[in-house]
Parts: structure tokens; C-alpha cells; sequence
């Protein structure tokens, strides 16, 4: 979610929850029915993922849900959106499994991959999907000529090529 900290000190936190609320309610609605493992909502947003065991066009399935997602919160309707929302997309390997103590733990994924993913939402405005390139090299056919651009990832000590893609555009 874009704007989110302008967002709930202009609608105070009650408003704010509500709207949330619909954002992940939304995002679920989307995301389960694909196979998604919706690993965490983190404020104003929402860490999901995919294993390839389950999905033979695994690219395309992450970037068709993020195109919905964008869809669910109103971009390409004639009303427009109700919640400004940018999505990062990586892939590669990760720790999937249970972290912490005897006493407090949590299933979720781990590593560089995740990261980066979530380091690449920051590049998408509202309505638009980041992607790494070797997403974009599988994903090409559906949104051809979309260029790159070498960009610093936050943590990361190379840098990597980002595409930005605006399907409602």
C-alpha cells in the first residue's frame, strides 16, 4: 500500500483498520483460490508466495494474481482505485518453515529471495508490478517491451535489473 502512513493520520486508526481489512480481505479472495501461501500481513501489506511444486506456469500465475490484486483494489475500473497498491515479484530459493523458540514461533519464509521481493515493491507506484528480471524473462509474451533498468537493492550488494509493469495502462 502506497501512502499508508499519510493515509491513517488523515483517517485516524479506526478508518484506517477498515480499510485494511478490506485490503487483505480483497487480496485473500485473490490470492487463496491461486495456490497462494499468504505467509503474513504486515501492516499495509501482505507477504504470499508460491511453490513451484504446485504450479507448472509458476510465473505467470504470480504475475496474473498481482494483476488481479491490483484489479480487486479498483485499477482498470472507471471508478478507479480505492487503495493506492504497488507488488514486487521475485523468485528463487527460500527457507519455508517454522523459526523461533520452543515457546513463540511462526511458519514463514526466509532468505535472500524474500527480501528481495520485498525490496522490489518499492519500485512499483500504485497499479504497477516490479518485477526481477528473471521473472520478466518468463513472463515477456504477456507484456512485451517493457524495459529494465539496473536499480540498488537496499541490503543487497549487487544491483538488479527491475521491470515495471503497468497492465492497466
Amino acid at each position: 500500500m502506497r501512502g499508508s502512513t499519510a493515509l491513517a493520520e488523515k483517517i485516524g486508526p479506526g478508518e484506517f483498520a477498515r480499510l485494511l481489512n478490506r485490503f487483505y480481505e480483497v487480496s485473500t479472495e485473490v490470492l487463496a483460490p491461486r495456490g497462494a501461501i499468504i505467509d503474513k500481513m504486515i501492516g499495509d501489506e501482505i507477504m504470499a508466495f508460491f511453490l513451484p511444486a504446485f504450479h507448472s506456469q509458476l510465473f505467470d500465475v504470480a504475475v496474473e494474481t498481482a494483476t488481479e490484486i491490483l484489479r480487486a483494489v479498483g485499477y482498470g475500473s472507471e471508478e478507479g482505485s480505492w487503495l493506492p497498491v504497488g507488488i514486487g515479484i521475485h523468485h528463487g530459493e527460500a527457507y519455508v518453515g517454522k523459526v523461533g523458540t520452543e515457546d513463540v514461533s511462526d511458519f514463514t519464509a526466509l532468505g535472500d529471495t524474500i527480501n528481495t521481493g520485498a525490496r522490489l515493491q518499492a519500485f512499483a507506484q500504485g497499479g504497477q508490478i516490479a518485477v526481477s528480471d528473471s521473472v520478466y524473462d518468463k513472463v515477456s509474451a504477456i507484456y512485451p517491451d517493457v524495459p529494465g533498468e539496473a536499480k540498488e537493492i537496499r541490503g543487497r550488494s549487487e544491483e538488479l535489473t527491475v521491470h515495471v509493469i503497468s497492465p492497466f495502462e
